[in-house]
């Protein structure tokens, strides 16, 4: 047994002997609080028993018939009374193990209740909730005197009298029943014990399996922890727990939660029929709830007001002119998924957290963290709107495009037979349905083609309502063009934007981190940033020629010849840095060859491309699948001067009182020289720079230039139905996607919607938005300055200012310094 596992036995020892301490602990100290309490009713306990035994001491002596059954009835009560004292006793302690543990209610902090976790932006903007029970706590003096008024003369009117049995109330029980009416006689506080415990479910021991037994040894739970509720907190403690606690119907938990779904209010706001109404819910939140049963609701709502007016909370004249107002609401129903701002968000943290919370022993869903993420709430909402504006115009194009035709097609351009209904099978729809009717092909059919009520996407209204059969409505939805947008930080890490669709409601999958898509020519970078780091230079020269490549796969010989984008070859001269501007396959690929496959890969990989690379002829020209972070972190490694930065983001994580749990920081790593960093940001100004670069079209947003320096470089899949553009500033790198949900879905190649057309003008319309906005604190500016070293004869016009210097005998370079 190594160090770390004796240490490991230890501390479980170590934390047995503390609970069992504490156990015995607790045992002692409720021991000398029920004997201190006695001590305090010595004087009317006493009396009541002096007059007991004086009354009947006359009888004991009389050896009759009469003194005997008395004695007999005194003995048989008090072995009941030493009865049940240990069976509570026994229950307290868990005897042998048969009841089960009782809460353990810690006087140092408030009992935990599951509570929704909230999701923020880094400027403090609210942009999403986790939540199992919706549910807000809030104090007591945030609550309105009416609801604690409802509430106490409905549920408890005896509450600041008992301890946290109400005797009275439940013996009374037996009587009702008698009579036929069914009524509880759980004080507010047995009913707090059973909520935040949840003592029918669990601390169950080995009678918990007997049905009767079992709900006999819960409700005696309640009793011993009412009772320590009471001995722990104040009665606004109480009722506060409470009314934080308990469910209102339509996933609707806590008072504040409740008052905001049905009234639109604040707790203090809520009038006296308000408060009746919700407190009535209470009895049975599906039976009077006010949306489903509106009638019952308002009829529960007047007891509650009867109740009221018996205990004086309310006047005759309040109580005949309240109850026979309507019940009047202004329904807000919260979905957790629906946000004002960044729904993928929410999504992409969760995921982002999981390993932590499992690590760390909190739930997002139930913990009531304030998770804080690296988001900028302008830049977000700029990228939606971003986002939006350019796929709006898309997809019009698009449909004019294909008319009543289906977009998925093959590779010949022909329409692809049975696609939706083999995209149905893939689908849970379709799983379920064959359980339902035992896979009857006929009956699912009848299923699926039957029209019937939905709600679905639209560009024009955002969501329509509609009569169509499930496979009307995939045959629509599929034709929708989607989007994938994030902005990072190059030199934090963090993530300032994220889009993961046109609408999450509607399209739940994420094309920044869940999709993987050919990235074409943007992919292009990471062979060049190869070729530079091994000794070749920007202005270095490669022919564009026809090239056939000879390669070995999967064991077999192969060979392969690839073409360019207007299928033209120039035999021009070219430097490597108008070559990638210009998006030139043929050079890529040799120059892939020359620097090799497997290097191409092992660079990107290193750069921040964790995505299976095949190290094939193709891969310099975005042949294998990444997801759109993967790119983004990688291009910012060439902005950060050669250290790749893990993008993350989520900054901190605190309680929901402050206190700090979790700081996340970057995981940084230099994997590139600072000067093949720094000359692949030179790269990729090129395609801006140089004559008939693809990022050109980004020269149509004129007001994101004017003494700034922007790079990018544009990729397109080989049948065209993936457009990528990828943009860097001195601030920020930022990655473009726009394709449909499936590969075959797209444009036909005649009209050739390439990255430059299709992602790029998202980017220029975001710059735009972003430089124009001050407050985001984004500037435009040069990229910074670098000295690095370059062949002498190296000439790029504009772009060097060679300085003098002692030659280097051994490569024949001098020190250059870009110059701004």
């Amino acid at each position: 047994m190594n160090v770390n596992n004796i240490n490991s036995v230890r501390e479980t020892q170590n934390n047995n002997q503390n609970i069992f301490i504490r156990k015995i602990k607790n045992i002692l100290t409720f021991i000398l609080k029920f004997l201190k309490w006695l001590w305090n009713k010595k004087k009317s306990f006493s009396g009541y028993i002096k007059n007991i035994i004086f009354r009947i001491i006359p009888y004991l002596k009389w050896n009759t018939w009469h003194s005997i059954i008395i004695r007999k009835f005194i003995k048989y009560i008090f072995n009941l009374i030493l009865v049940i004292a240990f069976y509570f006793f026994a229950v307290f302690i868990n005897f042998l193990w048969l009841f089960g543990s009782s809460p353990d209610i810690d006087t140092d902090k408030s009992p935990e209740m599951s509570v929704a976790s909230e999701l923020y932006t880094a400027d403090s903007v609210q942009i999403g909730r986790y939540f199992k029970e919706n549910r807000v706590p809030v104090e007591y003096g945030e609550i309105s005197k009416n609801i604690i008024n409802a509430l106490i003369a409905t549920e408890d009117a005896r509450f600041f009298d008992h301890g946290g049995v109400d005797l009275k109330a439940t013996f009374s029980i037996l009587w009702y029943v008698m009579k036929g009416d069914q009524r509880g006689g759980s004080t507010i506080t047995q009913q707090l014990a059973k909520n935040l415990f949840k003592t029918r479910k669990i601390y169950r021991g080995l009678l918990g399996k007997i049905p009767y037994v079992r709900t006999f040894v819960s409700k005696t739970k309640e009793w011993i922890t009412a009772v320590k509720l009471e001995r722990n907190y104040s009665k606004e403690d109480i009722l506060t727990m409470y009314l934080n606690t308990v469910d209102f119907g339509n996933n609707t938990f806590g008072i504040k939660v409740a008052c905001r779904t049905y009234f639109n209010k604040l707790p203090f706001q809520v009038n006296i029929q308000e408060a009746a109404t919700l407190i009535g819910i209470l009895k049975a939140p599906t039976t009077f709830n006010p949306i489903l049963n509106p009638k019952k609701c308002k009829e529960r709502r007047n007891i509650v007001l009867s109740q009221m007016l018996k205990y004086k909370y309310l006047t005759f004249r309040e109580y005949d002119s309240i109850s026979k107002l309507p019940i009047v609401l202004d329904y807000n129903v919260q979905d957790p998924t629906e946000t004002l701002l960044g729904s993928y968000v929410r999504t992409a943290v969760s995921n982002y957290l999981k390993n932590w919370c499992k690590q760390s022993g909190y739930d997002i869903y139930t913990s009531g963290l304030k998770i804080y993420t690296s988001i900028d709430s302008r830049l977000q909402k700029y990228a939606e709107e971003s986002v939006e504006e350019q796929i709006k115009k898309l997809q019009k194009r698009f449909n004019n495009h294909w008319g009543k035709e289906n977009p998925w097609i093959n590779e010949k351009e022909k329409e692809i037979p049975n696609f939706i209904e083999d995209f149905v099978k893939r689908t849970s729809l379709y799983s379920g349905l064959k359980k339902r009717y035992k896979n009857n092909e006929d009956s699912i059919n009848y299923v699926l083609n039957t029209p019937r009520k939905m709600t679905l996407f639209s560009w024009k209204k955002r969501e329509i309502d509609t009569v169509l059969s499930p496979m009307d409505s995939i045959r629509y939805m599929k034709r929708f063009l989607n989007a994938g947008f994030v902005v990072m930080d190059p030199y934090t890490g963090k993530i300032k934007a994220w889009v993961g669709g046109i609408n999450y409601k509607f399209f739940k999958y994420d094309h920044v981190n869940q999709a993987k898509r050919q990235p074409g020519s943007t992919f292009k970078p990471f062979v060049y940033c190869a070729a530079i780091d091994n000794g070749w230079s920007p202005c270095d020269r490669i022919v564009d020629q026809r090239v056939t490549v000879k390669y070995e796969e999967d064991g077999k010989q192969k060979t392969w010849s690839p073409h360019n984008a207007n299928c033209e070859f120039t035999g021009s001269n070219m430097t490597l840095r108008y070559a990638m501007a210009r998006s030139v396959n043929s050079v890529t690929v040799q120059l892939s060859e020359k620097v090799g496959f497997k290097t191409v890969a092992d660079y990107a990989n290193k750069l921040g491309i964790s995505s299976k690379l095949k190290p094939v002829p193709s891969i310099g020209l975005g042949s294998n699948d990444v997801t759109l972070l993967e790119m983004v972190a990688a291009y910012s490694t060439f902005l950060n001067r050669g250290v790749y930065t893990e993008p993350f983001l989520v900054t901190k994580i605190t309680d929901r009182n402050g206190k700090l749990i979790k700081e996340f920081k970057p995981v940084q790593k230099r994997v590139l020289s600072e000067e093949t960093a720094f000359l692949m940001v030179y790269m990729l100004k090129g395609g801006l720079e140089e004559p008939g670069g693809t990022s050109q079209s980004l020269w149509d947003y004129g007001e994101i230039f004017g003494d700034n320096e922007i790079g990018g470089k544009t990729g397109t899949s080989s049948n065209y139905s993936d457009g990528w553009f990828m943009g860097v500033t001195k601030d920020l790198v930022t990655g473009s996607w726009v394709g449909g949900e499936d590969r075959c879905i797209h444009f036909r190649k005649e009209v050739k919607m390439e990255g430059c057309h299709s992602a790029l003008p998202i980017y220029g319309i975001f710059m735009t938005k972003v430089y124009n906005d001050k407050k985001t604190g984004i500037t435009k500016g040069k990229f910074p300055k670098a000295t690095v070293k370059i062949n002498k004869d190296c000439y790029c016009p504009t772009q060097w200012e060679k300085k003098d210097t002692t030659k280097d005998d051994s490569d024949e370079a001098v020190e250059s310094e870009y110059n701004e």
